[in-house]
């Protein structure tokens, strides 16, 4: 299994559109589900500081990410260009490799 974890400070008043982007049926899961080997994305909320959130994603493996991105280049950028709108910033924290199942 391969995690990729992203932190986000959201724009004020942008939380609900940044969480229905971001979510379970949102724009990336959608864009992520074109590929066999996505498994899931968790979108966390900070409970101690307001306006943070964390994505966490989970692929199969690093080699199917990056073959995916590669796939769906333009696509990919112009998600991420739309989403900006709605943050102040975004980070990547990490990415994690487990040889044990996570789902």
């Amino acid at each position: 299994m391969f995690v990729i974890l992203w932190e986000f400070e959201v724009k004020p008043g942008s939380e609900p559109a940044f969480e229905s982007a971001y979510g379970a049926q949102g724009d990336w899961v959608r864009l992520f589900q074109r590929d066999p080997h996505y498994r899931m994305t968790y979108l966390l909320k900070d409970t101690s500081r307001p306006r943070f959130y964390f994505t966490m994603d989970l692929w199969h493996s690093e080699h199917a990410y990056e073959n995916f991105k590669n796939a769906h280049r333009q696509t990919y950028r112009a998600l991420d260009q739309a989403s900006e709108s709605l943050t102040l910033r975004e980070r990547f924290i990490a990415a994690f490799q487990s040889d044990q199942p996570l789902v």
